[in-house]
């Protein structure tokens, strides 16, 4: 019994121990932060990794919430959230915009598959990249300024003192959940669409194979934990955890519309994914959640 006992915990411990190989994979594939040299690399891990996209996205959403929070002590809620975005861009190497403005760049005209997966693996930026990345960036900001921005009637009522301290706390919560909500489309559309290009030759050739369905299904559970960690946090302070749950549902929604229009394109246009579409459809659904998330926590009516 004492064996068994000991052989199941000696496999549980290096079950962890793998899951956090690849939890430090998938941040070091995500972003520009360092990882332990213990970590090491196999080609196949970049595979299995695909399951703590959302885990990075909210750390990714949690480092530009510290960056807003800490900015909005000194300056404007408008500035402290583009010194959060810039933060944000800095940490991931600006990795999902890159691939925004690439697919703007091939898909914004009226050009053949074969032109579109050329102009995606050109290093310049044409007019098509300039404007959607001008638009994107511009709409986010946008919708974070309002987000955490108290409208005149707000500031004329009882709760003049803490509305500006809610809507702050309101808008680093939407930057934690929409970027780790964002980075489970892309995950889907693996699974959904076969690569487009040539799999031989791509960048991160295991990316370019299919998903398995147990791989989604993890990395939907590890976002819905994330979304549990906030509900519970929020439930210890005493927040209303209602409007949170409202908030997550809309933005669930818009995820899955920003999700369906993103297979639908890129199987139109391109036949299957690519690494740039991928990061596309994480600034799309990003932007719509922002939207959503607006919409149920400062409504204009």
């Amino acid at each position: 019994m004492m064996r068994l006992t000991a052989r199941l915990l000696h496999a549980a411990r290096r079950a962890l121990g793998h899951e956090l190989r690849l939890f430090f994979v998938a941040l070091q594939f995500l972003t520009r932060v360092p990882v332990p040299a213990w970590v090491g690399w196999q080609p196949q891990w970049l595979q299995s990794c695909l399951r703590h996209f959302p885990l990075v996205g909210a750390m990714v959403g949690l480092w530009g919430a510290l960056v807003l929070v800490l900015a909005a002590q000194w300056w404007p809620p408008a500035v402290a959230v583009g010194l959060s975005m810039a933060a944000t861009v800095w940490l991931t190497g600006a990795f999902h915009e890159d691939g925004w403005a690439d697919t703007c760049d091939a898909l914004g005209g009226h050009v053949s598959r074969a032109r579109a997966l050329t102009i995606m693996k050109d290093s310049r930026i044409g007019a098509y990249g300039a404007i959607g990345l001008v638009l994107m960036l511009g709409l986010k900001a946008t919708v974070l300024a309002a987000l955490a921005t108290p409208r005149l009637q707000e500031l004329n009522s009882a709760e003049t003192s803490h509305i500006r301290e809610v809507l702050l706390a309101w808008t680093a919560m939407a930057l934690v959940w929409c970027h780790a909500l964002s980075r489970l489309v892309p995950v889907v559309l693996i699974r959904l669409l076969p690569y487009a290009g040539d799999a031989d030759h791509a960048k991160a050739k295991p990316l370019a194979m299919q998903v398995t369905g147990a791989q989604v299904l993890s990395a939907t559970g590890l976002t819905a934990l994330v979304a549990a960690a906030m509900g519970l946090c929020l439930a210890q302070a005493g927040w209303p955890t209602g409007t949170l749950l409202a908030a997550m549902g809309q933005t669930l929604g818009a995820a899955v519309i920003a999700g369906v229009f993103c297979h639908r394109w890129f199987q139109r246009r391109l036949g299957g994914f690519t690494g740039d579409a991928l990061g596309a459809s994480q600034q799309l659904c990003e932007l719509m959640a922002l939207l959503a998330w607006l919409s149920v926590i400062h409504p204009v009516a």
